[in-house]
């Protein structure tokens, strides 16, 4: 299906003004990228007006789809009234999104610092666990990320995002979902460790789930080392993997919680949540440009208030095992394809050559392959052999079942030469 579009610069343009004038870090999917100029729901169009299904909302941020109206409308009243203020002036829409983030998150956390990016988010987390426990250093997992300046890389565990060619001290990898390495490094230097950070579930490593026992245990040998937990749900958060945050799978409630990308749905808004003990640590001002724009707030509440309307986090749990399935059901059928995994619509399988080994090459084909046949994926993984789907949360059954059938198609063609 195509539409019309309100322009038609081809991708080979924008591609000549990319390599002449962005910093060459910048990377895009594709061998032939579409142009994308609109969005509708769970779909993307390209500059030809040509429809794809969009089975990666802008890595996990367009959850109740794009140009949601419910979402878009308030956000435009907002900016006809006020656009901006930092955070040194009252404004309600910042005060009423932290009482809503309050009522939903788990236990005592209700304590908001608002920020406009998840690694401003973890960066804020790690400074308020170093100064509510006087201790500099830090503990994260290997395949973790957290972002990309230089604190919440140094803390990253994917080679691929740490490019900080000198590393910081005081940060400790140590296997993620292996409790023994981790009880051991806090049995030795956990008099020096202000906090633990790592994703519930995690995204670009390869959507890679701990066993059920892992999260309960890593909470109890932070609590007998005092030492503080941030949980790193800017992926996982807000209905994702099927609840609200997801640690409340496992019934663990972090010292410190960080999100972003879901909760503005393509808005820039991001937080950290503590409880009120923690917060009284952090009193020296820490103003923020952008944190709690008043356009962004606006747009974070309409979010929550349609995840609550329409139960997106219930919709993500029974759809997610629909696709789960499926893909189980393709690997006994291809054996390129191994381990699927996921919770929710957070969900990932391996792609592998003849000798099981990662085959990021022939996920790239499989991409392209989708792609053309007007499907959006993701890769994720340290091999980059992820096939990784996370939809918006707006999906239904039949474009579910879309998808097989295109990577069924797909599959088969591949096989075939």
């Amino acid at each position: 299906m195509r539409e019309s579009v309100p322009h038609a610069t081809t991708p080979d343009e924008l591609l000549r003004l990319k390599s002449e004038y962005l910093i060459p870090c910048v990377y895009h999917f594709y061998r032939r990228p579409p142009h994308i100029v609109a969005g509708d729901g769970c779909w993307l169009i390209d500059h030809e007006g040509r429809r794809y299904l969009d089975c990666y909302s802008g890595v996990t941020v367009m959850s109740a789809g794009h140009c949601n109206p419910a979402i878009v409308e308030p956000a435009i009243e907002q900016i006809r009234r006020l656009q901006h203020t930092t955070s040194i002036y009252l404004t309600e829409p910042v005060l009423r999104l932290a009482e809503e983030l309050a009522a939903i998150a788990p236990g005592g956390l209700r304590r908001s610092f608002f920020c406009a990016s998840g690694t401003e988010a973890v960066e804020g987390a790690l400074l308020l666990a170093a100064l509510h426990t006087r201790r500099p250093g830090v503990i994260a997992m290997t395949d973790g990320l957290h972002g990309r300046t230089r604190f919440a890389m140094n803390v990253t565990g994917l080679p691929m995002w740490r490019t900080d060619p000198f590393g910081m001290a005081d940060v400790y990898h140590v296997p993620f979902g292996d409790i023994a390495v981790l009880d051991g490094v806090l049995g030795e230097r956990g008099g020096e460790i202000a906090a633990v950070i790592a994703e519930p579930i995690q995204g670009n490593g390869g959507i890679r789930v701990p066993p059920d026992a892992y999260w309960p245990a890593v909470r109890r040998v932070c609590d007998e080392r005092g030492v503080l937990l941030i949980l790193d749900e800017v992926q996982t958060g807000f209905g994702r993997t099927g609840r609200w945050f997801a640690c409340e799978h496992w019934g663990v409630v972090p010292d410190i919680l960080a999100m972003s990308k879901s909760l503005g749905n393509g808005f820039p808004i991001a937080a950290f949540l503590t409880t009120d003990a923690i917060a009284a640590s952090y009193i020296r001002p820490g103003a923020s440009t952008y944190g709690g724009n008043p356009v962004c707030a606006t747009a974070a509440l309409a979010t929550i208030a349609y995840h609550r309307e329409h139960g997106l986090s219930a919709r993500a749990a029974r759809l997610g095992e629909r696709l789960l399935a499926g893909l189980k059901d393709l690997a006994d059928r291809h054996p390129c394809l191994r381990s699927p995994r996921g919770k929710g619509l957070m969900v990932g399988v391996d792609v592998v050559d003849a000798a099981g080994s990662a085959s990021p090459e022939q996920l790239d084909e499989l991409l392209e392959a989708l792609k053309d046949r007007g499907f959006l994926c993701g890769k994720t993984g340290r091999g980059r052999n992820v096939l990784t789907l996370m939809p918006p949360l707006i999906i239904d059954a039949e474009q579910i079942d879309a998808l097989l059938a295109a990577l069924s198609a797909c599959l088969d063609e591949m096989e075939d030469g």
